[in-house]
């Protein structure tokens, strides 16, 4: 049987392999119903990234990125990385940044911050829509005060994140895309 470091044996570095995942997987590789890891995805840009860390920060740079998203198996699947733990490196080396609670407000549904809102004794609310309550929530309450009701937090990229997005365009071209 194939193991996984035969598979990659002419790789730059091993691909992250989940220990939970399915052992038929190398029976599979082996009779081509599932493919392994493009080489090009283990080969890392002049940042030191690996393209799985440029496609995670595609995806944080769309603005819907949080803590709580899920990761697509694609990250381990087809570019080898732990998304997860990358992530938290990623943020650990300034490439991202964890919002306040008061910065994730729009990642949190309208009516939840209306009950956010009555739970902290403020009025008046209740014809605006959520731009204002938002704008209402960040005049009146803390960031000590809406983090109790929140744990949602949005992750944003900062200068360094976005010239590594910016310096590695063919990797996003790459990626394939939904149709829209």
């Amino acid at each position: 049987m194939t193991t996984h470091l035969s598979i990659y044996d002419n790789y730059p570095e091993q691909p992250y392999i989940n220990p939970d995942r399915d052992p038929q997987w190398f029976k599979k590789l082996e009779i081509g119903t599932v493919t392994r890891v493009p080489l090009r995805n283990m080969q890392r840009t002049p940042e030191n990234l690996l393209p799985g860390d440029i496609i995670l920060l595609w995806r944080i740079d769309l603005g819907t990125f949080t803590n709580e998203s899920i990761f697509p198996k694609y990250f381990e699947y087809d570019y080898g990385i732990d998304a997860p733990t990358r992530l938290q490196w990623l943020i650990n080396e300034n490439y991202a940044v964890v919002e306040s609670a008061l910065n994730s407000l729009e990642h949190v549904s309208g009516t939840e911050i209306k009950a956010i809102l009555k739970q902290s004794g403020v009025s008046g609310y209740s014809k605006l829509k959520k731009d204002e309550l938002v704008e209402l929530v960040q005049e009146t309450l803390t960031e000590e005060q809406i983090s109790r009701y929140i744990s949602i937090r949005g992750i944003h990229l900062t200068n360094k994140g976005k010239d590594a997005l910016s310096n590695n365009p063919e990797v996003i071209d790459r990626h394939p895309k939904k149709n829209l």
